[in-house]
């Protein structure tokens, strides 16, 4: 895969095969497009925290990666760094840009991203930029940015309700080769935060312990587990 600068990596899970599309099967659809080089332009991806923009960016990076150079930005880790970060990313011909509501509202960024997008579509690239709000509602100071990103393509992700958690959940299992008991997946979803990035880092850090302890995911189990991370 065409990395891009500062040793960024993605998620080796955050792929197509383990997002349960739910009621974002048509988000899903249109980002296995623009993965597959089907879908140009740009598109915007927006939708409340752990509603899965993350995994949808760094899963269409992955898959793009493997016809062309692709990219995966993180810019609420990377902000701080200076705009310099995007440079030489117009050469990708599919760049995915998280947390874009990290800068907007910043004249330098601004800029330096309206300066991205029209070369990116002057090369016949892809741009996906992800924010927690659709581009209307953005405080935007170059209004240009603002109405190019609204006049993309607009897709708002839902975050998942309990029954869709569990799918999601046992989906995430099984790709580790493991089944999550019915009883256990619901002892955790009482007991824990109801947002799925907290469940899906809890259930690989279980998974981890379990395979050392050559355990099964038993509620006795993960009580243990997560009774010796508090007294760490």
């Amino acid at each position: 895969m065409q990395q891009i600068p500062l040793g960024l990596r993605l998620a080796d899970r955050a792929l197509f095969a383990s997002f349960l599309p739910a009621r974002n099967a048509e988000a899903l659809s249109h980002a296995q497009r623009v993965a597959a080089g089907e879908s140009g332009g740009l598109t915007w991806l927006c939708g409340p925290p752990a509603a899965g923009k993350s995994h949808l960016l760094q899963a269409i990076a992955s898959a793009a990666s493997q016809r062309s150079p692709a990219g995966y930005l993180p810019l609420r880790e990377c902000a701080t760094l200076g705009v310099g970060v995007l440079e030489g990313l117009p050469q990708l011909a599919c760049l995915c840009v998280d947390d874009v509501d990290a800068v907007v509202g910043r004249g330098a960024w601004e800029r330096a991203l309206f300066a991205l997008l029209r070369e990116l579509e002057d090369g016949g690239g892809r741009l996906v930029l992800a924010a927690q709000a659709p581009p209307v509602l953005q405080p935007w100071v170059l209004a240009d940015l603002g109405s190019r990103c609204a006049a993309g393509a607009v897709l708002q992700l839902r975050a998942l309700d309990e029954a869709e958690q569990q799918a999601a959940l046992k989906l995430r299992a099984r790709l580790r080769g493991f089944e999550l008991p019915d009883e256990t997946l619901q002892w955790l979803q009482r007991r824990l935060p109801r947002d799925m990035r907290t469940l899906y880092a809890l259930l690989d850090t279980l998974d981890q312990a379990a395979l050392a302890a050559q355990r099964r995911l038993t509620i006795p189990f993960i009580r243990e587990v997560l009774s010796a991370a508090r007294r760490e």
